[in-house]
Parts: C-alpha cells; sequence; structure tokens
C-alpha cells in the first residue's frame, strides 16, 4: 500500500475528515512498564543484542528500551506497556533514484512467498490462521513498514516468523513479479492474436492513485519542494516509469534495501522482549553480516529565491462549480525532523495557523469565498527528513491566485505584528494533554507511525514520545519571549527563501493525453519485441494465468490450535440506570487514565422522509455554527479548551436477529479530562437547546467544505461506495446507508454546494432539530475510572434534565416500528427498550448499477444477502467469505 504524502507526528492530531478513530479500551499501564524499567540494564546483553537506552515515558505509561543488534547494527525499539494489543513492525529506509515503483512493487513480491514459506500470499492465507487484530506493509516516500499486531503469544510468534522470512529471505519468483509489478500480456491471455497491453497489481494501483487529484498535488508539492534526491521521484511508482522496472533490478534494490544494517524493529506490549529478541536473532539476524548501507537521504539544498511550477489535472465533475476547480499553495521548507523540539515547535505552530475558524488562515483563506477548501497537504508534513508548510486553496477561479498569494503573505505580516491569542495556545495545549491520555486499542500502530520518520532519519524515537518534556519546555520559551512564535513565523515563513507556489487547473483533455502517453509507451515496448519474445510472453502469461488458478498448499504455514486460544473472553461488565425520570444510561468503569467518555443516540424514526438526506448535512454543522450566547468561533475555541471533539454522526443499526429491521438515529459522542465534565455537558445542553442556524454565509462555507471533501474522498474510497450501492436493495437499511453515506450523498452535497441561494436548505434545520434534539427516544452511555463515577452520574443527570421533551408523542414516519429489549447481561434484566423499523412487506430486489466517473478507473463491488448476525448460519457465511478472501 503506497502512502504518498503520509503525515508524521500523528499523536499530536486527530485523524483527518476521512477517517474515523477506533473504538477505545484503556489499560492500566503499570506493570509491563514497572518490569521493564527494573528488568533491562545498559550494557547488557540479550540474544545478540545491547541495551543502550532505558528510558521511562509516564505521560504515555510505558518504557522504552533501545537495542542495538551485535553483528548487524540493527537497530531495535521496545516500547513495553500493560497492553495486551502487542505490535510489532519492521522498517527499512527504502530511497529509490528513479519513479519506476522498486520500493511498492517490493513490498508486494516479498509478501509472494519465502524460503519457509513458499505458498503463494502467505499473509492471505494467515487471515484463516492468525487472530490478528492487524497486518498490513506500508511504503512512504523514504521507507517500508511491515507491521501486525495480536493479543495472543503464539498468533504473534507465528507472524513474527512469517513477517521475518517474507522480509529477508523472499521468493522474488519472476512470475510473482510479473504478477505484482508489471507486465506485457495479451489482452486475453489464451488468443495470442489478440493486441498486448500493460497489466500488473501496483501498475494498476497507481494508475488509481494519480486520477486522485489531491494526491497528485501533493506528490508535487514534495517533488518541487524537495528535489535533490529521492523526494524528486514516487516511491509508489509513475504508472509510466513502472515498466522501466527489470526484475533483475528488483532483486538488488532488495539485496541492498532489505538487510538488517538498514532495519529498524519496533515492538509494543505486554509479552516479554527477550522472547521477541531471540527470535529474530534465531531466524533472521544470525544469518547476517553488518554492512554500510547507503541510502542515507542527504540535506536538501537550500534555495536562493522562491520557486514557481503550474501544473495540470483532469477536471472533476463530482465538484462543486466547474469553472472553479484551480488549486494553489505555497509552501516552505522546515529544518530536519530529526530536531525534535524544533520540530514539535513548528506542528504546534502550523496548528494554531490552519487549525478551526479561529486560525488567521481560515479567517483570510476559506472565509474570503474564493474556494472550496484549504489545498490539499495544509499545514506541517513532517514524513520527509526536512519538514515543510503548506497553506493554500482548492476550487478556486483561475483568475484568482495571484490574490491567494497576496492573503498568504498578508496573513503573515499580520501573524508577525499581532501574535496569537493566549486562549488558543492554551486550548492546543490542552489538546496534547487529552490526547496522551487517550489512548486506543490500536495505540501501539499510532505508535509505530509516530516514531517511524523521525527514526529513518536516525533522530531518537525515544525523545519524541517524550511529549510532557517537549511541552513544558515549549511554556517556558514562551514565558520567556512572547513573541518567541511571531519570531518563528519571521523566520520560516516570512523571511525564508525556500519558498515554492504549485498552482493545478483542470484540462479537459488531461485524461486523453496521459492515455497517449501510455498508448507510445506500451507501442515502444512491443516495438522492441522479437518474435521469440512475443512468443515467450504468451507462454508466460499461460503460465502465470496457470499459477494464480492452481489452489495452493499452505500447510507450511504455521496456525492456532485450539489450545492455544483463551476458552473464554472477558466480560465486560456495564450497568444500566434510568436517569432523569425515563432515559436510560449505561455506565462502564474503566481505567480510562483520567479521561471521560460521552455517548448518546438518538433515534431519527420521526423524522419525514423528504428531511432524511439532509441528516448527515445536520449532523457536521450542528457543533460548527454556535450555540446559545457562544457565535461559531466562541464555540469552537470552548470545544478545544474544554474537550477532546464534540461529534455527530448518522447511524443505520441493522438488527441482530433480522435482516429486514433496523434502528436509525444519531450518534453524539465527545471525551474530555475529568475535571472539564462539568462544561462538557454544558456544552452539549446548548447545543441540544440553543442550537444556532442563522449564520448563513458560515454554514454556505462548511456545505462547499463538506461537498469538496466528499468529491475528493471518492476516488480513495471508490470501492466502498461501490459496497454501499450494491447493498442498497438487499435489505431495508441498505437505502438508508445509501442515503446517508453513498454516491446519492456526494451528489445531493454537489448541488446544495452549486446553490446561489443557500436559506431554504438553512431552513430545513430547526425542522431536523424538533425530531431529533430532545430526549424522546434517547439513551446514553458513559465510561468512566470508578473515582469518576458519582461526578459523571451528576453531569449526566443535570443535562438530561435540560431536553426539552415533545408536548405529545409524534407518530413514526414510517409504518412499522417494532419494540424490541436492549442487550442485558447474565442475570440482568434490560430497563429498556429499543424502537426499531421493519418492513414485513421487503422483498430482496439485486440490481446492476453503473456509475460514470470521471477518471479512469472502475471499482466493482458485489453484496450477497445471507444471514444476521445472531443467526446460526452467520458463523458460516463468516468462514466461506474469509476462505473465500484467502
Amino acid at each position: 500500500m503506497w502512502r504518498s504524502g503520509c503525515r508524521a507526528r500523528v499523536l499530536l492530531r486527530r485523524p483527518n475528515g476521512r477517517t474515523t478513530s477506533l473504538g477505545a479500551w484503556r489499560w492500566a499501564s503499570t506493570m509491563a512498564c514497572e518490569r521493564a524499567l527494573l528488568r533491562y540494564r545498559v550494557g547488557e546483553k540479550i540474544h545478540g543484542f545491547t541495551v543502550s537506552q532505558v528510558t521511562s515515558v509516564p505521560e504515555l505509561s510505558l518504557t522504552a528500551v533501545k537495542l542495538s543488534h551485535d553483528s548487524t547494527g540493527a537497530q531495535h525499539l521496545h516500547l513495553a506497556r500493560e497492553d495486551r494489543n502487542n505490535l510489532f513492525s519492521v522498517q527499512f529506509r527504502t530511497t529509490p533514484m528513479d519513479s519506476s515503483g522498486a520500493p511498492h512493487v517490493l513490498e508486494h513480491t516479498v509478501l509472494c512467498g519465502s524460503q519457509r514459506y513458499p505458498c503463494r500470499d502467505p499473509f492471505f492465507k494467515m487471515l484463516n490462521r492468525s487472530l490478528s487484530t492487524f497486518m498490513n506493509a506500508f511504503t512512504a516516500s523514504d521507507y517500508t513498514l511491515y507491521p501486525f499486531s495480536t493479543q495472543n503469544p503464539k498468533d504473534f510468534r507465528n507472524l513474527l516468523s512469517v513477517y521475518l522470512d517474507a522480509a529477508f529471505f523472499p521468493c522474488l519468483r519472476e512470475l510473482d513479479f510479473w504478477q505484482e509489478g508489471w507486465r506485457l500480456e495479451h489482452e486475453d491471455p489464451n488468443d495470442p492474436q489478440t493486441p498486448l497491453v500493460f497489466k500488473g497489481v501496483v501498475f494498476n494501483e497507481m494508475k488509481g492513485a494519480f486520477t486522485d487529484n489531491e494526491r497528485m498535488f501533493s506528490q508535487h508539492v514534495q517533488s518541487h519542494l524537495l528535489p535533490d534526491h529521492t523526494y524528486s521521484v514516487v516511491s509508489g511508482g509513475d504508472p509510466l516509469c513502472i515498466p522501466d522496472l527489470t526484475w533483475e533490478q528488483l532483486r538488488q534494490f532488495h539485496a541492498t534495501h532489505y538487510h538488517p544494517s538498514n532495519a529498524r524493529f519496533f515492538t509494543y506490549g505486554n509479552f516479554p522482549l527477550e522472547q521477541h529478541l531471540k527470535q529474530i536473532h534465531e531466524e533472521a539476524l544470525s544469518k547476517f553480516q553488518r554492512i554500510k548501507p547507503h541510502t542515507t537521504v542527504p540535506a536538501q539544498k537550500p534555495w536562493d529565491k522562491p520557486r514557481e511550477f503550474q501544473i495540470t489535472c483532469a477536471p472533476d465533475s463530482l465538484a462543486a462549480g466547474s469553472s472553479e476547480q484551480t488549486t494553489i499553495s505555497v509552501s516552505f521548507l522546515l529544518p530536519d525532523i530529526t530536531d525534535t523540539f524544533e520540530a514539535f515547535t513548528l506542528s504546534l505552530l502550523s496548528s494554531l495557523l490552519i487549525s478551526g475558524p479561529n486560525s488567521p488562515f481560515y479567517k483570510a483563506l476559506i472565509e474570503s469565498g474564493l474556494g472550496t477548501d484549504f489545498s490539499p497537504d495544509v499545514g506541517y508534513n513532517g514524513c520527509t527528513r526536512e519538514a515543510y508548510f503548506s497553506v493554500g486553496l482548492q476550487g478556486i477561479a483561475e483568475k484568482d491566485i495571484q490574490t491567494v498569494q497576496d492573503l498568504v503573505d498578508r496573513t503573515l505580516d499580520d501573524i508577525i505584528e499581532k501574535g496569537f491569542e493566549d486562549d488558543r495556545i492554551e486550548a492546543l495545549l490542552h489538546k496534547i494533554e487529552i490526547q496522551m491520555k487517550h489512548q486506543s486499542v490500536s495505540f501501539g500502530l499510532a505508535l509505530t507511525s509516530y516514531v517511524a520518520s523521525c527514526w529513518n532519519h536516525d533522530g531518537d524515537p525515544v525523545e519524541l514520545l517524550k511529549l510532557g518534556s517537549q511541552v513544558a519546555q515549549f511554556r517556558k520559551c514562551l514565558e520567556e519571549n512572547p513573541k518567541f512564535l511571531q519570531e518563528k513565523v519571521k523566520q520560516y515563513f516570512k523571511n525564508n527563501q525556500h519558498k515554492l507556489t504549485l498552482s493545478m487547473k483542470p484540462d479537459d483533455k488531461y485524461s486523453e493525453k496521459q492515455m497517449q502517453l501510455e498508448a507510445e509507451k506500451l507501442k515502444q515496448k512491443v516495438n522492441s519485441l522479437s518474435p521469440e519474445d512475443k512468443q515467450q510472453i504468451y507462454e508466460k502469461g499461460l503460465e502465470l494465468q496457470a499459477q494464480q488458478s492452481q489452489p495452493q498448499d499452505a500447510s507450511c504455514l504455521p496456525a492456532l490450535k485450539v489450545s492455544d486460544i483463551e476458552p473464554r473472553i472477558p466480560f465486560t461488565e456495564v450497568e444500566v440506570a434510568l436517569a432523569a425520570g425515563d432515559i436510560p444510561v449505561q455506565y462502564c468503569t474503566q481505567p480510562t487514565n483520567g479521561v471521560v467518555y460521552f455517548r448518546a443516540f438518538s433515534s431519527l424514526n420521526t423524522l419525514p422522509e423528504e428531511l432524511r438526506p439532509y441528516v448527515p448535512l445536520f449532523c457536521n454543522v450542528l457543533t460548527k455554527l454556535g450555540c446559545g450566547a457562544l457565535d461559531y468561533r466562541e464555540l469552537a475555541q470552548q470545544v478545544d479548551l474544554k474537550t477532546g471533539g464534540l461529534a455527530a454522526t448518522p447511524h443505520v443499526l441493522p438488527d441482530d436477529s433480522h435482516l429486514d429491521t433496523y434502528e436509525q438515529g444519531v450518534l453524539f459522542s465527545s471525551f474530555c479530562l475529568d475535571r472539564n465534565l462539568p462544561d462538557m455537558m454544558h456544552l452539549w445542553s446548548e447545543i441540544f437547546n440553543n442550537p444556532c442556524f442563522e449564520a448563513e454565509e458560515h454554514f454556505r462555507v462548511l456545505v462547499k467544505m463538506t461537498a469538496q471533501e466528499l468529491s475528493n474522498g471518492v476516488p480513495d474510497a471508490g470501492h466502498l461506495y461501490a459496497s454501499i450501492r450494491a447493498g442498497r436493495m438487499l435489505a431495508p437499511a441498505g437505502d438508508l446507508q445509501e442515503t446517508f453515506g453513498g454516491m446519492d450523498q456526494v451528489r445531493l452535497m454537489k448541488r446544495i454546494a452549486e446553490m446561489t441561494d443557500i436559506k431554504p436548505i438553512l431552513r430545513k434545520l430547526p425542522h431536523i432539530r424538533k425530531h431529533l434534539l430532545n430526549c424522546d427516544n434517547f439513551r446514553c452511555s458513559v465510561n468512566a475510572t470508578p473515582q469518576q463515577m458519582s461526578q459523571v452520574e451528576n453531569s449526566v443527570d443535570n443535562f438530561l434534565r435540560t431536553l426539552s421533551r415533545s408536548k405529545k408523542e409524534r407518530k413514526p414516519a414510517h409504518p412499522h416500528v417494532v419494540e424490541k429489549p436492549a442487550p442485558k447481561g447474565p442475570g440482568r434484566h434490560s430497563p429498556f427498550t429499543r424502537k426499531l423499523v421493519t418492513d414485513p412487506t421487503f422483498k430482496p430486489c439485486p440490481l446492476k448499477t453503473h456509475f460514470q466517473l470521471p477518471f479512469p478507473v472502475n471499482y466493482v463491488a458485489e453484496c450477497i444477502r445471507t444471514a444476521p448476525y445472531a443467526a446460526p448460519a452467520h458463523a458460516r457465511c463468516e468462514g466461506v467469505g474469509r476462505r473465500r478472501d484467502a
């Protein structure tokens, strides 16, 4: 999987708008952490490794142990933490000097079998033989990462064996290169009279990537801003250059880059470190000797004056405003990311500059009305050796390019003169504090991604994790010099000659030109073939087809036995009680590290049918338009100061026992430090009781941003949109899922964004509010520590008592609503019922649908109506699905 413009410092920021955070399980992270602190000593020898550092990181409840392998120089970082979801990763610095995609093709090809496990696709085969919670591989601009996680010790050892053998001893067969990289093959492999065409997994993947205008723009920013070395090329591969890669070059790239002397191992969790080191040494590292890898990325030579470039792209028929699809950004090269505190400071400064409606660039650019959203890759990017900052607009008219450039310059001047408000800085530091405490089930994966770029360039990953000391140093710098941040803006932006202005405008013939370039490349390749070459291609095509269709013997792969699996899963105790009279609240005591998690669900059963398509938009703007005495800027400030975020999302919950029954509603979610719980619940109370739906201009801004994000997301998530559409007519819930999250929603938002008069849409929001923001058919859940629970109960009860109630019961908009008791724990009765929508007359009607998309990539999905979750047949269907995937 290719990750273009991957973001470093992920621990310091919430995921972007297209991702959702995983549900969190918190751990009392003391046992493994304390054991490691007492157990390991600097200079100690363990299975061929030497301990070089043992450091407590209390803000993350872990102990970091750094080691190096004596004979190869391989580096190892172990983060001991009392977390059952243990993670392993190995990363290699991969620095290509051309765009043939060698790192990306190699990432795919090493997963096609190894010396010890020669079966085809051992990673996919392990899905049926493992309890892994994560398995994948990523190619970034200058490193390749192979991570997995699991909660089972035997499974960890099995997966580690497969990963080590794949990385260090892959088969790298020529047919696998043909399959995964690129090949010439007849359109019909069985008919040598059909034309020869380009095929290959990576070739096609990158053709898809290059149809995503956002990803293409981000790649060009990096390539033009850092032109002297590896960042000037496409690590994932340019489709026009991938056919220049040979099998021999791929094997050589593996030999020089996938060596222990160029490797960084990472382990995380509560499994014993000694076992990991023993297995890594015996199964891999003991078979190598130290080399000097020539993979270091040199510093980029600074420019003596700014540069400008223009590129073109395909027009986007899914985006609003066909005449306004130009993108422009201004980017500045920043210092080396291994300077940990400077990188930390500039990451914070970036957030102050662009995050939220109170930021200066939001006010100057987004609210100017010139464009639809920030340009791609906006903000601080720390995934290259030297970081960079970008800001700009997309969805502008070509004539406004200079205007945007002038706005960027004027905004920087204003910041240097006026600085930042103290409350904004405090809100940002609060966000860091709460994110240090808010730790999800995938915390190990977040950590390995967080340290990868800095460690890749020989920075200190442990210093990077010590966020508490960085915050303290940041505060000290501000106290000693109130203009600390203004001086950074002047140094790195105003006076920085290494400045790139990149603009991208649509070209109606762009796709046609790209196809012509590919056709010329194909013609060049075909014309260079002799009759013997063509015959060999035909025979190799048949051989590959036979190999792909042949059943594989996976008996060589390790597998879990029933005895290796815990016979029982841990049972989570919950208590359900009625608050504010009759509203059910679920309380769950957990070691949440001083954080309180609140969720609420409100039914949509009474909402009229004609208002349903607008529910996602209502949810998106509800917490962003202001409430009570707070305008939208003041509300955003309070949310950042007092919470980890407030969110509302439409929810369609299929029933676990009947395919034709579902629950519909909106999920409200938030979390905060325990000291801020009353403030968080007060904000929810104001949003529910006094939402603001009068800010027309800001509503228009939010609509344009939402429409742009949906349009930009289609190339990267086309398979998900296809799946939603394919399931539309297989169950009653499918139609609502398409309305809320399918292509219907993308096209609706495009129409709304193009409306000259947006008042009719704005007037719909109060009508939705009447059906949603009340305590009719409402329920909540709270997670907190036992010590916090008394305060939590009082705060939630006070909030619920402020909610309005309907004077008379509203009739459901759907004629068939059934009541079903909520799930209950062992020996307990359920104090409330859920109201579900059903359709006794529904008949599945499979339909074939085709959408014409504005890029040359096809996304195909097929959905089959099977069995509900609680049905005995569901497990069999799940097993069949897994076997087909493998």
